[in-house]
């Protein structure tokens, strides 16, 4: 039997690829065997996805293939869906077989968050993968093609999406982007076509300061947006959504991005969470299991504030790094680090030449912006595969 001591790293998005890339880089030969499952042969960014939902960008754009990223002389890469995790046994059951751990490493992202809200699973559709991202831009297409089919009926070109927050405002911006393209191809007035956006929360944005939430408003209604904010959906139907004050909209296509959870495997492994996100502690280990980590959506850290840092691929990026650094630590017996956030800036995508962005305490919108979210895109192009990613997936005009 082997002692060298098994790590299972579960999922390749933001925080697990940094996680396999670090420990590849610090970890001696045989000093460890590493395996990163996810379910499919890619990586994908997620703050890309609205954009091919929309049909704005290609799909190509936003994903690149596992191996290009990892040294799988180094990494063993198992392609499968993850079924079960046994803590008791150190196991997890996949689709297709079980694999052993003395570390494990849940860096399964995250679901969407219905909050109860009937027909909402049902009937809506959600940016959350590649293959949900091209359903909802054939959908959308087909709505289209429909609403000269039958009778002009409206609702084919109502689009609804709930969610003022960054996936909601982001999307909303390429879909007004790309409806004067749709309306020539199909033949339909773009005058007639309706797109509205559907918040809770009283305000669009949480997190900007007041001002960048105007701007992006102004600019997006500007593109044909309606807002309605402050007001929640009600229930989610098969031709539309019933709003909170009663209002009825008819819609052929329901867009839900107002919420994120935790996978549901956290929750069925016995981990004290809360909507599938676990309090890990300071060095990103769950409570009472001090050989499991869990990074990226899935985790629950409290801010200086005393609030939960918002879920994104900013936090799972800095985990990825300090998850590998303190695996290395655990097989070598030495000291952990903990986890410290640091914010390198904040920039939402309003459509083409346009955004708003914090960095440090600069605000900036407009076109500036909209540079700023290329710069930050090909940071991460970078770290993760070098000129070479940059110069294939990088967006430069």
């Amino acid at each position: 039997m082997s002692s060298i001591p098994k790590i299972v790293i579960l999922g390749a998005g933001y925080g697990g690829i940094l996680t396999a890339q670090r420990l590849q880089k610090a970890l001696n030969y045989n000093e460890a065997d590493v395996t990163l499952v996810n379910r499919h042969e890619y990586h994908y960014f997620t703050t890309h996805l609205h954009m091919p939902a929309a049909g704005t960008d290609s799909i190509e754009h936003t994903r690149v293939s596992i191996s290009k990223l990892i040294d799988e002389f180094k990494i063993d890469l198992v392609k499968s869906s993850v079924q079960e995790i046994r803590t008791q046994q150190k196991k997890v059951i996949l689709e297709d077989g079980t694999l052993s751990y003395d570390y494990l490493v849940i860096a399964l992202g995250g679901e969407p968050e219905t909050f109860g809200i009937p027909g909402l699973d049902k009937y809506a559709l959600t940016i959350r993968s590649i293959n949900s991202v091209r359903l909802i831009r054939e959908h959308i297409e087909y709505q289209f093609a429909k609403y000269k089919n039958e009778n002009n009926a409206q609702e084919h070109i109502n689009f609804v999406v709930g969610g003022a927050g960054f996936s909601g405002i982001e999307f909303v911006a390429e879909l007004a982007d790309r409806i004067p393209a749709l309306c020539k191809e199909y033949d339909v007035d773009p005058s007639l076509v309706n797109i509205y956006n559907v918040e809770a929360a009283p305000t669009a944005l949480p997190g900007f300061a007041p001002e960048l939430v105007e701007h992006a408003m102004s600019v997006l209604t500007k593109k044909g947006v309606t807002f309605k904010i402050g007001v929640a959906i009600k229930e989610c139907l098969p031709g539309g959504v019933i709003l909170a004050t009663g209002e009825e909209i008819k819609a052929s296509t329901i867009v839900w991005t107002g919420g994120i959870r935790g996978n549901r495997l956290i929750e069925a492994a016995g981990f004290e969470a809360m909507r599938g996100r676990v309090k890990v502690d300071e060095y990103l280990r769950v409570p009472g299991h001090e050989n499991i980590f869990i990074i990226g959506d899935g985790s629950l850290m409290i801010n200086p504030e005393g609030r939960p840092y918002p879920p994104t691929a900013q936090i799972a990026m800095q985990q990825g790094e300090c998850c590998a650094h303190n695996l290395v630590a655990a097989i070598r017996s030495q000291q952990p680090k903990k986890f410290v956030f640091s914010n390198k800036g904040t920039v939402a995508s309003l459509g083409k030449g346009q955004g708003i962005a914090v960095v440090g305490d600069k605000t900036y919108k407009g076109w500036t912006a909209a540079q700023l979210k290329k710069v930050v895109d090909m940071r991460y192009l970078f770290i993760i595969g070098g000129i070479p990613l940059v110069l294939r997936k990088g967006r430069f005009f």
